[in-house]
């Protein structure tokens, strides 16, 4: 299967160039060229499967030039028991006869985005292979939270790898600069930069781009890749956990096999909610995909209107890694809704960067529509859900997952559609310990990692170990710079 640019369809390459490349040297991101279908037959087959191997099924279909005993070796070292403290991997939590929750943050750094970021470095160092590339590969990641501790973990000692994180100063929580600031590994790297994700990310997006830059590090012996979901790599392996859901759906009896399902997914950069999209078209009995958004509602209003806008006052919230107001992974949505017009999406992205706002044609807000359904949550009405959500069911979840959840129960209350559905829950409440705390009403004040003790206190629950590890751990990074400085940053370590 080639994979092909949004900008540039006559740019393409393999899997594993455009996983080596991680962006398009034209600014675009790489999409197979066409999805594969995945039949009745085989997704009935799926539902006996378990995490790992459905896993394989599914990235098979998008990775051609792997072998099979390969993604196999990869999958079973990444979802393995030593780095996922469930079997399931992803395991549902149902809490009523129409409602489940899909829990993706039981790997080592307690967050979604370890289900991508556990198979990545496999991934690359092996397309590395392939591409017949000797340099060394520096990984450059912006983070709104989750991304920067996962990548690093994953990341961490890798061979023929550096990996360089930079994060908001004052946009992620206490719990998550403390993952980062104290990440062991010899070749790892983590700068906080003063300012928001939206300039973490335009950073890092210009030093991709800057061609003099590539020249001088590759003179050093380097090139650049990227972990964030911009990278094929990153989105593939979350496509999974989607047919992986309804296979467990249906083996737990919420569902009988072939009917359709809901998804309501917290939305920063896209790209979690873009792999069910994904998948739907995979042939996956998706119904809806419910985009929830904080604040920082810019996707919503692109949804219910056909206009992105980023123009507009940025959020610093407790759902922080989705204080975004430039969802990366939109792009890809794009370029199916233009019907695959390269030029047209290329143009709405020179639209968006030079003046911070693009509308869409009516007939691709007719397409957006019949897939995505749009709510926001703000600061008070999340606190308010998680702290129902423990009331009614006992059950703990996180800011971003309460996002999610009030915007199912805002879909079901405007449509009177009971259909099944599945909450995306990504990241443990734990993470989030002192907004969770506030949200159940508690006031004893507590700070830092004694906030994970409070929260086990208050709740009666069992915090993760690689939460309560961190007390072990120095800290290791305290940089801080403008974002003007990132390109100084990359070449100081990359000396």
């Amino acid at each position: 299967m080639r994979y092909l640019s949004t900008r540039d369809k006559e740019t393409k390459t393999t899997a594993s160039g455009a996983i080596t490349m991680g962006l398009s040297r034209d600014g675009g991101l790489f999409v197979p060229e066409q999805l594969p279908r995945i039949s009745r037959k085989s997704l009935e087959s799926m539902c006996g499967m378990n995490y790992r191997q459905r896993a394989v099924f599914i990235m098979n279909q998008f990775l051609d030039d792997f072998t099979s005993a390969e993604i196999t070796l990869f999958c079973e070292k990444a979802y393995s028991s030593m780095n996922f403290d469930d079997p399931g991997v992803a395991p549902l939590h149902k809490v009523d006869e129409k409602t489940s929750f899909m829990e993706l943050w039981h790997g080592p750094t307690c967050a979604f985005k370890d289900m991508a970021l556990q198979i990545l470095p496999y991934l690359l160092t092996a397309s590395l292979d392939k591409v017949g590339e000797d340099k060394e590969v520096c990984i450059l990641v912006a983070t709104s939270g989750d991304t920067g501790k996962a990548a690093l973990e994953g990341f961490k000692d890798v061979d023929r790898t550096k990996i360089l994180v930079f994060y908001p100063r004052d946009g992620v929580s206490d719990i998550q600069k403390l993952q980062m600031v104290t990440q062991e590994g010899g070749n790892v790297g983590v700068c906080a930069v003063k300012g928001n994700f939206d300039d973490a990310q335009n950073g890092v997006k210009s030093i991709f781009s800057d061609e003099e830059l590539r020249e001088i590090l590759a003179g050093r012996g380097y090139f650049l890749s990227s972990a964030n979901s911009i990278n094929w790599g990153r989105l593939l392996p979350q496509i999974v956990y989607y047919f992986s859901a309804y296979c467990d759906m249906v083996k737990n009896g919420s569902i009988v096999f072939g009917d359709e399902i809901h998804f309501s997914v917290p939305t920063g950069n896209f790209g979690d909610i873009l792999a069910g999209y994904y998948a739907k078209c995979m042939g996956l009995p998706i119904g809806r995909l419910i985009c929830a958004s904080n604040e920082n509602n810019v996707l919503t209003d692109f949804i219910n209107t056909g206009v992105y806008d980023r123009n507009r006052t940025f959020h610093t919230t407790i759902s922080p890694s989705m204080d975004i107001l430039i969802s990366s992974n939109l792009e890809r949505l794009l370029f199916e809704l233009t019907g695959r017009e390269d030029e047209l999406v290329a143009h709405y992205m020179k639209e968006l960067s030079q003046y911070g706002k693009y509308e869409i044609t009516n007939l691709m807000q007719e397409r957006l529509v019949r897939d995505f359904s749009g709510y926001f949550c703000d600061d008070e009405k999340t606190k308010l859900v998680i702290r129902a959500a423990f009331k009614k069911f006992g059950y703990l979840i996180d800011p971003h997952t309460a996002v999610a959840y009030d915007a199912l129960n805002h879909y079901r209350h405007d449509t009177q559609d009971d259909t099944p559905a599945v909450v995306v829950s990504t990241a443990s409440p734990y993470k989030f310990c002192d907004s969770v705390l506030d949200a159940l009403g508690d006031k004893s004040g507590a700070k830092g990692l004694d906030l994970i003790d409070r929260l086990s206190e208050v709740t009666k629950t069992a915090a993760p170990k690689p939460l309560t590890s961190l007390r072990a751990k120095t800290v290791r990074f305290d940089v801080s710079v403008d974002k003007e400085q990132m390109r100084t940053v990359v070449e100081k370590i990359l000396q």
